[in-house]
C-alpha cells in the first residue's frame, strides 16, 4: 500500500481536520481552570522550588504537558464544541493520563471498544465524528474510518507524524526500519503501519542482538521467535538487514535511541566498509524536543541533594516511565503515582515499579526535614502535580502536630 498517497489522499478529504475549529479562545478558560495550577506557577517563579514547614519541593525545570499534548487535549475539547450532538469516539486514549480521559468520558467523548485485543469499529456509523489521539493512529484505522465516511480529527502530535515521513523515507529507499520503542505501545503501532519492512527493538540488549547477527549470522528460528511480534510480514533476517534506517517512539530514552543508532552505524560500517556506508544505513534525528527537555530536566535534578523523587504520570504513559528510570539507576527511593489518591497516608504509597508491577511501600515519607523532587510526564496536567504537592505538604504538617 501506497501510505502516502492515502495520507495525502485523506488529509484533501472534507471529512478530515487536524488544524482545529476555530473556538480555541471558547475553551481556553474552561482548560485553564482544569488543568492548570497557580501553586505550580508560584513554584516556578521561585526559581523551581518551594519550601514549606519542613519539607522542601524542588521541581524540574521542564515537565508535564508538552506542546502536542496541549495541541491534542485541546482539540478534543474543540471538537465537543464544534459537535455538540454528535456520537464522538477516539480509536486510543487521548494522552496517557487517567484524569484526561475520565474527562473525556464525561463529555461523552467514547473510546472504540477493544475485545479480544481487537478494536472494534463496527460501532461507529457513518456521520459519527472519531478523534485521532496525540499517538497516532494505525493506516489500517484511518482507512476503515474513512471508507465509514466519518469526519476524522487527527490530533496526531507532529513529531510523531515526523518519525512516519522517516520510515516512508526507509521504505522508498528499500532499507528496514529498526523502530527504537516498544511494539504493543500505540505509537509504535502506528509507526510500523507506515513502514515497510520493519524490527522493533525495546533496548539497547535487543539492538546489540541484532548487530551480533548481522556481523556473525545466527539462530534464525531463535531470532524470529525472538522477535515475532516485533517485526513485518514475512520478516527474513538473512535478507531484510543488509540495508537498515533508524527511527523511534518518540518517548524512549534519547541516550538510548542514540546509542542504538551509533551501533547500527558502526556495524554497517564494519560489515560493508565506510565506503558504502550509505548505502546500508540511514539515520534521522526523529527525537521529541519535548520528551528530551524532560529528561535533560530529570538528569539535572538527580544531581541535587534530594530525599526521595515522585514522578507523576499515567502508568502506561513511556515518556513517564524513563523519567521513573533515571531516578531507580541512580539509586533514588522514587516512586511512580498517577494521581494523587496512590498516597494512602504518610506510611503507605501505592506506586508502579519499573517491571510494572503495581506495589505498596510503607514508611515512605521521612520524619524530620526533607527535601522531595518532584516532575510528571509530557501528559500530566499541572493540576495534577499541584494535588500530590499539596498531599506532600499536608501530611507532614499533620505528623508534626502529632
Amino acid at each position: 500500500m501506497d501510505t502516502k498517497a492515502f495520507k495525502r489522499t485523506l488529509q484533501h478529504s472534507e471529512n478530515y481536520n487536524r488544524k482545529g475549529f476555530g473556538h480555541q479562545a471558547e475553551i481556553a478558560t474552561q482548560l485553564q481552570s482544569e488543568y492548570q495550577s497557580n501553586l505550580i506557577q508560584e513554584i516556578r517563579d521561585r526559581n523551581y522550588t518551594l519550601q514549606r514547614g519542613n519539607v522542601t519541593i524542588r521541581l524540574a525545570q521542564a515537565f508535564g504537558f508538552c506542546w502536542g499534548v496541549e495541541r491534542a487535549v485541546s482539540m478534543a475539547y474543540e471538537t465537543r464544541k464544534h459537535f455538540p450532538t454528535e456520537r464522538i469516539w477516539i480509536t486510543n486514549e487521548i494522552i496517557h493520563n487517567p484524569s484526561v480521559n475520565q474527562r473525556m468520558q464525561e463529555m461523552e467523548v467514547k473510546f472504540i471498544p477493544v475485545a479480544t485485543g481487537q478494536k472494534d469499529f463496527s460501532v461507529v456509523e457513518t456521520g459519527d465524528v472519531v478523534v485521532l489521539p496525540a499517538f497516532g493512529a494505525s493506516v489500517q484505522e484511518m482507512q476503515i474510518l474513512n471508507d465509514k465516511g466519518c469526519k476524522i480529527v487527527d490530533t496526531t502530535c507532529p513529531w510523531v507524524s515526523k518519525v512516519w515521513n522517516t520510515v516512508e523515507k526507509h521504505k522508498k529507499g528499500d532499507y528496514t526500519s529498526i523502530i527504537h520503542g516498544k511494539y504493543k505501545h500505540e505509537e509504535t503501532v502506528a509507526t510500523s503501519s507506515f513502514a515497510g519492512k520493519y524490527l522493533i527493538v525495546l533496548n539497547l540488549q535487543e539492538a546489540n542482538y541484532v548487530a551480533n547477527y548481522i556481523l556473525n549470522g545466527g539462530n534464525r528460528d531463535e531470532f524470529l521467535q525472538k522477535f515475532a511480534k516485533a517485526c513485518s510480514a514475512g520478516f527474513d533476517p538473512d535478507i531484510d538487514l543488509e540495508r537498515v534506517g533508524i527511527a523511534n517512539q518518540t518517548t524512549m530514552l534519547k541516550g538510548e535511541t542514540e546509542q542504538i543508532g551509533k551501533l547500527f552505524e558502526h556495524t554497517m560500517m564494519q560489515k560493508y566498509g565506510p565506503t558504502e556506508l550509505n548505502q546500508h544505513f540511514q539515520n534521522f534525528n526523529t527525537i521529541c524536543d519535548a520528551t528530551q527537555e524532560r529528561q535533560d530536566a530529570m538528569l539535572d535534578l538527580v544531581q541535587h541533594d534530594i530525599d526521595l523523587m515522585i514522578v507523576i504520570g499515567g502508568f502506561n504513559s513511556s515518556n513517564t516511565t524513563q523519567l521513573q528510570q533515571i531516578a531507580a539507576e541512580r539509586q533514588l527511593p522514587s516512586y511512580h503515582i498517577d494521581s494523587v489518591e496512590r498516597i494512602k497516608s504518610k506510611k503507605s504509597i501505592e506506586h508502579r515499579q519499573l517491571n510494572g508491577d503495581l506495589v505498596i511501600t510503607d514508611n515512605w515519607l521521612p520524619n524530620g526535614e526533607i527535601v522531595v523532587g518532584i516532575t510528571s510526564g509530557a501528559s500530566t496536567p499541572d493540576k495534577v502535580v499541584e494535588d500530590v504537592i499539596e498531599k506532600i505538604f499536608t501530611l507532614k504538617a499533620t505528623a508534626l502536630m502529632l
